[in-house]
């Protein structure tokens, strides 16, 4: 019980290193508070974010995965965010049908622009994995 009262989530972050990072740095540098549960990985784009990044970082014990990049048409490769859109959804499926709450991966779309939303959405992320509970399927691997 009392271990129970103590867990934190842990979350990592892919981050699209054009919009995405350049929001979560505006939101450091703008001081917005949020939840320090976050890991972030920058990224060229979030279509490079493989689902195998999203497993191995759940099988390394990470509660949850939050996949952001550019908004949809605002991709600075073009398309790189609907692959990583197509792919979430297919992963989300997949984690499911292994057993796994597919809540555990969320995705976002921020520009570099939006501080403040970078920060809202790890505080929703963060506040929907708590819910979710610890990630436990692979706590025998680690």
């Amino acid at each position: 019980m009392e271990q129970e009262l103590q867990w934190e989530p842990r979350v990592v972050g892919f981050l699209c290193r054009w919009c995405s990072y350049a929001g979560a740095d505006l939101a450091g540098t703008s001081r917005k508070k949020y939840p320090a549960n976050i890991k972030i990985i920058k990224v060229p784009c979030s279509g490079r974010v493989d689902p195998l990044f999203i497993i191995k970082a759940l099988r390394l014990g990470f509660d949850g995965v939050l996949v952001s990049g550019c908004h949809p048409g605002d991709c600075h490769y073009q398309t790189g965010n609907y692959y990583a859109r197509r792919r979430i959804t297919i992963t989300k499926k997949f984690l499911e049908y292994i057993g796994i709450d597919p809540q555990r991966i969320q995705a976002s779309w921020v520009s570099a622009s939006e501080g403040g939303k970078f920060a809202g959405v790890v505080s929703e992320v963060t506040k929907g994995i708590r819910e979710v509970g610890p990630n436990e399927l692979f706590a025998g691997e680690r």
